[in-house]
């Protein structure tokens, strides 16, 4: 089996170095990250300039762009052989609720998804990589099962958000619908040294909708949130009226 591992922390982080091994026991691992951090960057791609690519060890390349570049590279012709599976992180952070509209995590793994593979989005709920052992380790603990039990023909694209606590402690893998949370804070505006003003996006908003069947309420006891997602943004119950509304 062969299985590309991308995540937008960058390729120095943790939590790529943290998956990439745990991946390895079911095959061979090609590594293709960020350069830099994107966190945020959700599903863009750079049309704008040439992407940079530097091989840095035999399984391993940087690239000078997004997360979604990084996977759209990789499947067009970077690496020699489609890979069988896609995973993205650990992330360093929750990808949670709404956070998933904006998660470069996740869209690694949609890119993979949009080509056709079965691709996994992993991250901790809290920043630090405080037990980055235990949650690589329950990475593997759902991949191995994934593998194993999946009977679907078409391609599977999965959230999984895991709480920061030693392995033994989690009480399992449940699976779950994203939540919702509030609106962002309040932006918050400042100084330069140079008296400019400048801003910086207020923080995320606290859960909305966190109740039981929940990635929040999963993780938030004890449990590895895995949520199904789709990227068909159609609200097909509202085509009929659209029609009326502009047509």
């Amino acid at each position: 089996m062969h299985i590309l591992v991308s995540n937008d922390d960058g390729y120095t982080a943790p939590g790529i170095k943290a998956l990439a091994q745990a991946m390895r026991r079911f095959g061979r691992v090609t590594v293709v990250a960020p350069e830099n951090n994107h966190s945020g960057a959700s599903n863009s791609l750079t049309l704008t300039r040439p992407l940079s690519v530097t091989q840095v060890e035999c399984d391993t390349y940087v690239v000078g762009g997004t997360p979604s570049d990084c996977v759209h590279l990789a499947l067009t012709g970077l690496i020699d052989d489609k890979p069988d599976l896609v995973v993205s992180g650990i992330n360093g952070g929750a990808n949670m609720g709404d956070d998933t509209m904006y998660s470069g995590t996740v869209a690694a793994a949609i890119e993979g998804y949009i080509f056709g593979i079965d691709s996994i989005a992993f991250s901790q709920i809290d920043r630090g990589w405080g037990e980055l052992d235990s949650a690589a380790r329950m990475a593997g603990v759902i991949v191995e099962r994934f593998l194993e039990r999946k009977d679907a023909d078409e391609a599977v694209l999965l959230n999984v958000n895991m709480p920061n606590m030693p392995f033994e402690a989690m009480r399992g893998v449940m699976a779950t619908r994203l939540g919702r949370r509030h609106n962002a804070e309040k932006m918050i505006h400042e100084q330069s040294p140079r008296g400019m003003s400048i801003y910086w996006l207020g923080a995320a908003g606290q859960p909305k909708d966190a109740g039981e069947g929940t990635d929040f309420w999963a993780t938030h006891h004890g449990y590895a949130s895995v949520t199904p997602l789709q990227i068909d943004l159609t609200e097909h119950r509202l085509v009929g009226q659209a029609d009326r509304w502009v047509c």
